[in-house]
């Protein structure tokens, strides 16, 4: 059985970060527009550093540890034979932790800082600043940034994730809202011979697409859910 998971702010809710946008459209007090699209950060990249360096902290305080729901999801894919794909829109490393080896973060990595003008890549777990330098080219200064994707840049792994959902046998949805795209579209791309499994708090624009929609707690749901495939 070949089986695609896609998850989203939900699954970590449970964990302690929040879901990041509020009912009044903000973002922690922040318009989205200030914090977090490329124009923001040519604007104001200070504001924006501090924004991602607060969640960065957040992130790795010691409450903060994967659910029931994460490590349900990581036992399930060691035990699984066939092929294992899990999407996140989340930018946390919950999943890594809770020990999930095939995961693709399609909106970035908080966990990580990329370079604007090399494209390197590397693990950050301090704070980033204009006045930071590149760490193997030190002339290169205040050309980081987060690697996370903002509002108008491409998410990550499309293909991949495209080429998955085509013959795939099960896709799981797990706490996410479906209506941001191009994930919300991931569902409409998997076959029609495939199961389609949303579990959600809540109906979303597209659980009528899909063959089971469960509602609930993913800590609760997903473990429950995971245990009667075998």
């Amino acid at each position: 059985m070949k089986v695609l998971v896609l998850t989203g702010a939900g699954i970590s809710a449970e964990s302690g970060i929040p879901t990041f946008r509020g009912e009044d459209g903000l973002w922690e007090g922040h318009r989205f527009e200030d914090v977090a699209t490329p124009q923001a950060f040519a604007r104001n990249p200070d504001l924006v550093h501090q924004f991602y360096n607060a969640r960065r902290k957040a992130l790795q305080n010691e409450s903060v540890q994967p659910n029931a729901a994460h490590v349900a999801l990581a036992e399930f894919e060691k035990r699984h034979d066939g092929e294992f794909l899990l999407v996140t829109q989340n930018i946390d490393d919950l999943h890594q932790r809770a020990g999930s080896r095939n995961v693709l973060p399609m909106h970035g990595e908080l966990l990580k800082a990329r370079c604007m003008l090399t494209g390197d890549l590397f693990d950050w777990r301090g704070d980033l600043s204009v006045q930071t330098p590149h760490p193997t080219e030190p002339d290169l200064v205040g050309t980081l940034r987060p690697h996370v994707v903002w509002f108008g840049e491409m998410p990550l792994g499309l293909e991949r994730i495209a080429a998955f959902a085509e013959d795939c046998d099960l896709f799981l949805a797990i706490g996410t809202s479906a209506v941001v795209y191009p994930a919300a579209g991931i569902v409409a791309a998997t076959d029609p011979h495939c199961r389609r499994v949303e579990i959600n708090l809540d109906h979303t624009p597209q659980s009528d697409r899909f063959d089971l929609t469960i509602r609930g707690k993913a800590s609760i749901e997903v473990p429950k859910f995971l245990e009667s495939l075998e």
